[in-house]
């Protein structure tokens, strides 16, 4: 069974008389993408900031690897890397020599470097100026001093924020890479649907605070399944017929509505409605798209 990393029970953080984040429950375990979805302003980065003990929760718990943030503090953080809001360098420096101050605030060792930065594909640039860097290079290069104290857990606010179509394909493939070749567990935050469903394979969703949606990235995929629209003659006897002979079918818009059906059931319904001598005039597939369900779940209609 995978450990897990990160869980929250009823983490709350409240600024005066506003609730920021409100009674979350998160759960990581090791080896996930954890997608941390949710509008501008939902409290993704509030919570990453009490995750990374930037900001004292109000109420509620967190613990990293087992031990509570609260009392150990020091020795949690020492294995989590992250990188929140845009990364700042020195631009006159080369990206060895910016690693090379954090990496004398760290203690660790000088290989480590090179390393860090052939993980990020950016060893054939390490001895240029930042300052010739792209945003994607820059934000490569955060995610390396993120790296260089050999992190378990790596925290990751908006990474592909600001970025070109190719930047963010960058950092899309690097993320998704580095579970598996270099055993570290990411956290990583956007408002982009689209981004967190080509990068994670676990998904919370957060709305004014709120967890909304807690589950595989896979089980976000299911809701999004089609359904089947026939457009006939006499719709509602049409429909009532079916349901006599064993074909669930729902009716709306002077349509009928077949819900997950193989190609063939549908080949049968067709099949049928025309024995019993209704005109079929139309066969469409009707699929809800990820970012139907993404918006009905933060519109407080996940369950329609």
């Amino acid at each position: 069974m995978s450990q897990t990393i990160i869980e929250t029970n009823h983490l709350t953080k409240q600024f005066g008389s506003r609730i920021a984040v409100n009674n979350l429950d998160i759960q990581v375990t090791q080896g996930e993408v954890y997608g941390f979805l949710g509008p501008n302003g939902a409290g993704k980065t509030t919570t990453i900031r009490m995750l990374l003990g930037l900001s004292r929760p109000t109420r509620g718990s967190i613990h990293i690897f087992g031990k509570d943030i609260k009392k150990e503090k020091l020795s949690v953080l020492k294995k989590v890397g992250s990188l929140v809001e845009n990364p700042s360098y020195y631009g006159h420096l080369t990206a060895v020599e910016n690693l090379e101050a954090i990496r004398i605030l760290l203690n660790a060792p000088k290989s480590r470097i090179e390393e860090v930065l052939s993980m990020v594909r950016l060893d054939k640039d390490a001895n240029r100026p930042v300052k010739k860097f792209s945003l994607g290079m820059k934000q490569r290069l955060g995610i390396a001093a993120a790296l260089l104290g050999k992190p378990k857990l790596l925290i990751l606010d908006e990474p592909t924020n600001g970025l070109d179509p190719s930047g963010i394909i960058e950092i899309r493939e690097l993320i998704k890479s580095m579970p598996k070749e270099h055993g570290v567990t990411i956290v990583v935050s956007s408002h982009l649907l689209s981004e967190i469903d080509q990068m994670a394979t676990q998904v919370g969703i957060i709305s004014n605070g709120t967890m909304i949606f807690q589950d595989s990235i896979t089980a976000l995929r299911k809701r999004a399944k089609s359904r089947i629209r026939l457009t006939v003659s006499e719709a509602e006897s049409a429909r009532k017929k079916l349901l006599s002979l064993g074909y669930p079918a729902s009716f709306s818009d002077n349509r009928i509505y077949i819900e997950n059906r193989s190609d063939q059931k549908v080949a049968e319904i067709v099949r049928q409605l025309v024995h019993e001598h209704y005109s079929v005039y139309r066969v469409e597939e009707e699929r809800k798209s990820l970012e139907e369900i993404f918006l009905r779940l933060i519109n407080g209609k996940g369950n329609q």
